[in-house]
């Protein structure tokens, strides 16, 4: 029998979507043992005799369980990292039962980072148990089912940054340039003067801008097709407009394919048809950007935080004291605090501990951020990270993507 090479660095790219799907399963009921025995994967890991579905849900609480211990760093120095992060998420959630607002509270991160990496724990698990399946005649035709659609879109793991979506929009222009031309279509583009930035896959991002507009020309009779983005204060929609031929009229717009890209990115598409019978397909862009409240009386430095991640997808809210700078993380509930020390009236080392002692704003992610030289009183408060001032747009970008915001 021939078992999958176990790679060192497990990936999630190539994983069915069936498998991630028992994997996650599995690891919900990790303990209940009556409902392990009935398991797809309990049964397939022991086949044959009489106490094979009680050997097998055995077998398959030990390889999670091996599974999720092979993602421990070990290492001392790597208690901070990403990996030992989700590792411990790991550990507190399925194997201890902790709820995860109790192991993002431990773990000084937010839900929604909790979330974030509880789901890429569940992948790299995943990616270690499928690499251990036997392949027989009896397995499933994984060959077949890796050239299915439904495994090919398994198979895409979107990678979030900050995008402008400007860009892709021409290259999308310049990819299906030539068959506007053949097709006798006059592209137009209604765009804003300044970058839309969003935080999704650039890639997959482009492809769907492509595809919109391929079958767009497609479908559309001799004339035009026009894209316009419109902006608001947390959507970005991108519509395209045309007048569909006779025969496209009563069709979807947008093939399953498509519709599958759109949802992999977070997105929706929209089919509708207006009163002068051009028909309008929208994108509605999942374009939430992560809030960053800077409470610090100085300024320039304001301005300066303010220009190095509002182009990074982020909304950057301020305030000059503490009380305010209270009042706004409980009001905004933002992704992560970047804190001064020397603050009038109520210096940053009380804000840090109120927000520590009220549950509302407890496990949002603080950056402590001063000239003074006190990493080790500020860790012991409960903040998240320590920057020393000055601070360059480096510094304070690699520490929201260690806290994971961006």
């Amino acid at each position: 029998m021939q078992k999958r090479h176990t790679a060192t660095q497990p990936s999630a790219d190539m994983l069915p979507a069936f498998f991630l799907k028992q994997i996650k399963d599995a690891l919900k009921h990790l303990y209940d043992f009556p409902y392990l025995q009935k398991h797809p994967l309990a049964k397939a890991a022991v086949r044959g005799g009489e106490q094979s579905m009680e050997v097998g849900a055995r077998k398959l609480r030990q390889d999670i369980l091996d599974a999720i211990e092979t993602l421990n760093p070990q290492s001392e120095s790597a208690v901070q990292t990403p990996q030992a992060r989700i590792h411990s998420l790991l550990v507190l959630h399925y194997v201890e039962g902790w709820s995860v607002q109790e192991a993002a509270h431990d773990l000084g991160i937010s839900p929604r980072q909790a979330h974030r990496n509880l789901r890429d724990g569940e992948q790299n698990v995943a990616a270690i148990l499928w690499a251990q399946q036997p392949l027989d005649e009896e397995a499933e035709p994984r060959a077949v089912h890796l050239s299915s659609v439904q495994a090919e879109m398994s198979r895409i793991v979107p990678k979030t940054q900050p995008v402008d979506l400007l860009p892709l929009l021409h290259r999308a222009y310049l990819a299906v340039e030539r068959q506007a031309v053949q097709w006798d279509i006059d592209l137009q583009f209604v765009v804003p003067s300044r970058p839309v930035i969003v935080a999704t896959d650039a890639t997959i991002a482009q492809q769907v801008l492509i595809n919109l507009l391929s079958h767009s020309i497609r479908q559309s009779v001799a004339g035009v097709v026009q894209t316009v983005v419109k902006i608001t204060d947390d959507r970005i929609k991108v519509s395209v407009k045309y007048v569909a031929q006779h025969d496209w009229a009563e069709r979807p717009a947008v093939d399953n394919v498509l519709s599958q890209l759109v949802g992999r990115l977070g997105w929706s598409v929209r089919d509708a048809e207006q009163a002068d019978g051009a028909r309008v397909i929208t994108l509605d862009v999942a374009s939430h950007r992560p809030v960053i409240l800077v409470i610090d009386d100085n300024e320039g430095l304001v301005r300066l935080l303010d220009s190095y991640l509002t182009d990074h997808a982020c909304q950057v809210k301020s305030t000059n004291n503490g009380q305010d700078g209270l009042d706004l993380a409980l009001e905004l509930k933002p992704d992560a605090i970047v804190l001064d020390v020397m603050l009038p009236e109520m210096d940053g080392w009380e804000v840090l501990q109120r927000l520590r002692n009220q549950p509302q704003t407890a496990t949002i992610p603080v950056i402590m951020c001063s000239v003074l030289k006190s990493p080790e009183l500020a860790y012991s408060l409960g903040a998240s990270l320590y920057l020393s001032k000055p601070i360059s747009r480096d510094d304070i970008l690699n520490a929201l993507h260690e806290i994971g915001v961006v």
